[in-house]
C-alpha cells in the first residue's frame, strides 16, 4: 500500500508535466524517428548518386571517343607527293631530251623510212648510202647515250626515295589515328609507283638503244647488199676474163 508520503511525492512529480500539457497547444505532437523511412531514404539518395555517377563515366566515355574520332580524322603531318612529283618530272624530261629520234610514232616512222628504207633501188648514189650510213651510227651512238643519262636519273632518285621511305616509316611509327596509317600506307603505294615509272623509263630508254642498234646492224646489211649490186651493174659489168699470171715466151 502506498504510503502518504510517496503519494505525495508523485504528485509532486506530475505536477509540472500536467502544467506543461495544459500550457501545450491541442494540435503540437511529440517528435518520433522512423528508422525505416530513413533507411529509405538512404537507398534512394544512394542510389541517385550512383546514377549521377555512371552519367559522369559516361559522358567522360563519349569525350574519349570523340578525341579518338578526332585522331582517326587527322590527317598525316609528312607528305612525299611533292618530291615524288618532282622525281617522275625529271625521268620524263630526260625521256623528252632524246636526240635524233624521239619516243614518237610519226617520228620514227620517218626516220625508217628515210634512213632505214627496206632495200636500196640500184640508182641510189654511193654518197647517199654513206651518209644513210652515218646518220644511222650518229642514231645508234645518241641513244646509248640517252640510255646512259636515263640510268643516271633514275639512279639519281633512289636517294630521294630512300628518304621518302625512312620519312613514311616513321610517320606510320607515331600515327595517332587510322587515317594517318592508312596515308602513309598509300603514300608507301604512290613511291612504289613512281619506282615502276623509272624502270619503265629505262627499260624503253635501253630498248629504245637496242632497237637502233639492230636496226643499223639489218640495214648494213641491205646497204652491202645493194652496194654489191651497183659493182656488179656499172656499166658492162663485172665481167671474168683470162689472166696470164707468168711470163712465156
Amino acid at each position: 500500500m502506498t504510503t502518504p508520503r510517496y503519494r505525495a511525492m508523485l504528485i509532486a512529480a506530475a505536477a509540472p508535466l500536467a502544467l506543461l500539457m495544459l500550457g501545450t497547444p491541442a494540435h503540437a505532437q511529440i517528435a518520433v524517428f522512423d528508422a525505416t523511412n530513413f533507411s529509405q531514404n538512404v537507398l534512394t539518395a544512394a542510389r541517385e548518386l550512383q546514377q549521377v555517377d555512371n552519367e559522369i563515366q559516361s559522358l567522360e566515355n563519349e569525350a574519349t571517343m570523340l578525341v579518338n574520332e578526332a585522331k582517326n580524322l587527322a590527317s598525316l603531318p609528312y607528305s612525299s607527293l611533292a618530291q615524288l612529283d618532282q622525281s617522275i618530272t625529271q625521268t620524263q624530261q630526260l625521256l623528252s631530251q632524246a636526240q635524233n629520234i624521239a619516243y614518237d610514232v610519226t617520228t620514227i616512222n620517218q626516220a625508217f623510212t628515210q634512213v632505214y628504207p627496206q632495200s636500196y633501188a640500184s640508182t641510189t648514189s654511193s654518197s647517199q648510202l654513206e651518209s644513210d650510213a652515218q646518220t644511222r651510227w650518229e642514231n645508234a651512238r645518241a641513244s646509248y647515250q640517252d640510255s646512259m643519262n636515263v640510268q643516271a636519273g633514275v639512279v639519281q632518285n633512289l636517294a630521294t626515295t630512300h628518304a621518302q621511305i625512312d620519312a613514311l616509316i616513321s610517320s606510320s611509327q607515331s600515327a595517332e589515328g587510322a587515317l594517318q596509317a592508312s596515308q602513309a600506307g598509300n603514300q608507301m603505294l604512290a613511291i612504289q609507283s613512281g619506282q615502276l615509272a623509272d624502270l619503265t623509263a629505262l627499260i624503253a630508254a635501253q630498248g629504245r638503244a637496242q632497237a637502233l642498234a639492230g636496226a643499223s646492224d639489218a640495214e648494213s646489211q641491205a646497204q652491202a647488199q645493194a652496194q654489191l649490186n651497183q659493182f656488179l651493174t656499172t656499166g658492162a659489168g663485172y665481167q671474168p676474163q683470162p689472166v696470164q699470171m707468168f711470163h712465156q715466151p
